[in-house]
């Protein structure tokens, strides 16, 4: 399951969709509106195999890597948020929940920054 953060916009949201990109938000389907960083993590636990799409540089965080979910942060512009996330959840590396769970990720022009608790960062370059 993917869920954006509530700080992925409306008209990115709204691209996901047109895409056929499914996804539940965070304020709208899911927790409250407002709903605070440290209250993400116990909403994603009890969530089934929750892949967090957000632009917040807070979840880069290797202590948040879980086996049950997997973050994602998106260090590009707000208006480049869908295409990146679409991107990410095509590359034939992190396509199915499986190769996604346990990893924090952070998404950027340049590729895929990931880690694992108590494992290095990973660093790989976009499939053309």
């Amino acid at each position: 399951m993917n869920v954006l953060d509530e700080n992925i916009t409306r008209d990115q949201a709204d691209l996901l969709s047109r895409w056929g990109i499914r996804f539940r938000s965070i304020s709208l389907d899911l927790g409250a509106q407002g709903l605070a960083d440290e209250e993400i993590i116990p909403l994603l636990l009890r969530l089934k195999k929750p892949t967090l799409l957000t632009r917040d540089v807070d979840f880069f965080d290797q202590t948040l890597a879980h086996n049950s979910y997997a973050l994602v942060w998106l260090d590009v512009d707000r208006n480049e948020t869908a295409f990146f996330i679409r991107r990410f959840l095509r590359d034939r590396r992190f396509r199915r929940n499986a190769q996604r769970l346990g990893k924090v990720f952070r998404i950027h022009h340049h590729g895929i920054e990931y880690v694992r608790k108590n494992e290095p960062t990973t660093r790989v370059s976009w499939i053309s």
